[in-house]
């Protein structure tokens, strides 16, 4: 297994910046906790944004520090979540790493093509024979369309977690593979891996992901 590389330094600064700017709000508040003439209640609810805010950086940050050592196209990808999410276009995208698929995968369609951001775009524009389903890539190419993945059963009852979002949590579930979502209703980008979805912000340009 490769070691997982998370320098990627501009985006690892963005990210210390914001919570060296959350820690000296909290300890200013900490000291202003005292007046019970000062109400803080809209500066908490300032601080409980910036923090959410935090939350999708720091999972964007880690997402290309475990895609980095599996495919050398994060750029691609990144730029195709950006377009999907900004077009409010579905997709669920599988990233092979080290345990074998197939398996647990009802297999789809052969691609076996590069992977570029135009290409997976294509695969799941509306109305596409293969939007449906989920893209497999292994190292930087896309092995096929249209998989059906196993749902997980933890979010059942939940009705607003999707179809997309379900499979990508029944694969991680089962698997070390990490897996993409975005949703067709919100636009908005998730990942999924050991069984956990994360949400990630796609205001990212491809320069940040120089290392």
């Amino acid at each position: 297994m490769k070691q997982v590389n998370c320098d990627f330094s501009p985006m690892k600064q963005t990210l210390k910046e914001d919570i060296r700017t959350i820690i000296t709000a909290l300890q200013n508040n900490l000291e202003a906790i005292d007046d019970g003439n000062n109400c803080l209640l809209s500066q908490f609810e300032k601080i409980k944004e910036d923090f959410l805010d935090i939350e999708m950086k720091a999972a964007t940050f880690y997402l290309n520090c475990y895609l980095s050592p599996f495919t050398d196209k994060y750029p691609e990808l990144s730029i195709c979540l950006q377009n999907m999410s900004r077009l409010k276009q579905g997709g669920l995208i599988v990233i092979q790493r080290n345990d074998p698929l197939e398996p647990l995968l009802k297999p789809g369609i052969p691609i076996e093509a590069e992977l570029t951001h135009s290409l997976l775009e294509s695969i799941f524009f509306p109305g596409s024979p293969l939007h449906d389903g989920a893209v497999l890539i292994n190292r930087n190419r896309i092995v096929s369309a249209a998989n059906v993945l196993p749902l997980s059963g933890i979010y059942t009852g939940d009705k607003k977690l999707g179809t997309r979002h379900r499979a990508a949590l029944g694969l991680s579930e089962r698997s070390d593979a990490l897996v993409l979502v975005v949703s067709e209703e919100t636009g908005k980008v998730s990942f999924a891996i050991n069984g956990t979805l994360y949400p990630v912000t796609t205001q990212l340009k491809p320069s940040h992901f120089d290392v």
